[in-house]
């Protein structure tokens, strides 16, 4: 997706350790045009499915979740990283390592939200190494759901995780997808020449 590649090159920054940071329109500081510019091409990708549910994991992929589930008219799901009071006991819950925090959460959701009637997109805003896909997957095969797609907005093609699903026959469609970082800044894999 054009749009979002320009706006990683102009406002993205990479921080070491192969981290790109996107807080400036993605993960603090939200860009609604640009979220319901995603949230529309997912949709497009997706809407032959049969999608009935959006599940994303807390927080950073909401924004882009909520505008998919709006366009694909289905409700849209966060699995939780935190246990809250109001949060059933009655819950599927995966865990999940965070390639930026460094840490492992125990992520849930409501069984009610995840059953065996469910076609799921999930959406994230990353893949990596695909720790949080793994364990979005692991929630939805506790309910018994099919994982009808998997939307992504920021591949880093570089750590793996992509293939890993792909080679699995999960359909991965990626808004951008980058190859690597050099000390200029981002190179998509749109860009190399094979």
């Amino acid at each position: 997706m054009e749009l979002l590649e320009d706006r990683i090159r102009r406002d993205g920054r990479i921080l070491p350790g192969n981290i790109l940071k996107v807080d400036e329109f993605v993960n603090h500081q939200v860009d609604p045009e640009l979220m319901v510019a995603m949230g529309k091409d997912f949709a497009e990708h997706f809407k032959d499915l049969g999608i009935t549910r959006v599940l994303t994991l807390e927080v950073s992929g909401i924004s882009m979740a909520l505008t998919a589930a709006l366009e694909l008219g289905v409700p849209m799901v966060f699995a939780k990283k935190i246990s809250s009071k109001t949060l059933s006991n009655d819950t599927y819950h995966s865990k999940v390592f965070s390639f930026t925090k460094k840490i492992e959460y125990d992520i849930r959701v409501d069984k009610r939200f995840v059953t065996p009637d469910d076609k799921i997109l999930i959406i994230d805003d990353f893949l990596a190494a695909g720790q949080a896909l793994h364990g979005l997957i692991d929630l939805c095969e506790q309910g018994g759901a099919e994982v009808a797609g998997i939307g992504i907005a920021i591949e880093k093609v570089f750590q793996g995780g992509g293939k890993i699903f792909r080679d699995q026959g999960y359909d991965v469609y990626s808004l951008a997808m980058i190859d690597h970082f050099t000390d200029d800044g981002v190179v998509f894999s749109n860009e190399v020449t094979q």
